[in-house]
């Protein structure tokens, strides 16, 4: 039997880690998830993000570590939110996004993920990768604040709509290329 491969996953958000351990399902992957509290440092984008944490709780648990960031990018607005998305999916309305929007013609963007592999001697792996969205002229959906308007680019359901095991294999990108890495 292969030895286990323990990896400390810095997140809080359920859906992170479902489509970390589906990634790694029938490997020796295992996962920790970490007690500790990390602060999220601003950054103008994803992987300078998960790198700082993922190299710091690689050193603090002195164990693997991953850390994904994700980051919105709508192109009407000049690229806003960037890697400031959850700052403002938390303190503005998603009725104050679409007055914001207005009536622009280009709804598109996307979601930059990114997502670092650290280890404790301070080597690390990164990945990114874009999901293109759209945004809906009209809030669909029970659940979240953004996600009422937030839509996969081939899809006319948005976010709030679906659940999130719905779009999991859209989200694990990065934790397969990590699996490829540690499994060779």
């Amino acid at each position: 039997m292969e030895k286990e491969i323990l990896i400390c996953l810095v997140t809080k958000n359920k859906d992170k880690l479902a489509a970390a351990q589906l990634a790694f399902e029938g490997t020796n992957i295992v996962l920790k998830e970490s007690n500790l509290d990390y602060p999220e440092i601003q950054a103008e984008n994803s992987i300078d993000i998960a790198k700082f944490t993922a190299l710091q709780a690689s050193k603090d648990e002195n164990l693997l570590s991953i850390r994904e960031d994700h980051s919105l990018f709508i192109n009407c607005l000049g690229g806003f939110p960037g890697p400031y998305t959850n700052y403002f999916d938390k303190n503005m309305s998603v009725d104050k996004l679409l007055e914001i929007i207005g009536d622009a013609k280009d709804r598109i963007g996307y979601f930059e993920i990114a997502a670092v592999l650290a280890y404790p001697d301070g080597k690390s792996y990164e990945y990114t990768y874009r999901v293109p969205i759209k945004i809906s002229d009209v809030c669909k959906g029970n659940r979240g604040n953004w996600d009422k308007v937030l839509m996969l680019l081939e899809s006319d359901t948005t976010f709030a709509e679906t659940s999130s095991e719905s779009r999991r294999a859209v989200w694990n990108k990065n934790f397969l290329k990590i699996k490829e890495i540690l499994n060779k």
